[in-house]
């Protein structure tokens, strides 16, 4: 007997190695922003319907899906802050004053 799966649902190691990027994700030294969109996503995976999330954390559903499609499709890197910060108009000259 096969298992069905439709195209959201991953095979158990597959899972499994995302959860675990996820987990390492969260561990590390991260925005709250980004804190929120890897718990979303891992609360997600492990089967937690979108309204419960979106209850536990303060965050719409659709965050969680959003969040959850772009984690499918770019992986971590795709929770991640994209703006960095402007640069700064001093020099290090002047700023080491």
């Amino acid at each position: 007997m096969t298992k069905k799966m439709n195209n959201l649902q991953l095979p158990q190691k597959d899972m499994e190695k995302e959860i675990s990027q996820l987990e390492s994700f969260i561990k590390s030294d991260i925005d709250v922003r980004e804190l929120k969109r890897a718990i979303a996503v891992r609360m997600a995976q492990e089967g937690k319907l979108y309204h419960e999330i979106s209850k536990i954390l303060g965050v719409s559903e659709f965050f969680v899906g959003y969040w959850k499609k772009i984690f499918k499709t770019q992986g971590v890197e795709g929770i991640k802050l994209g703006y960095k910060g402007s640069r700064g108009y001093l020099t290090e000259r002047q700023t080491d004053v």
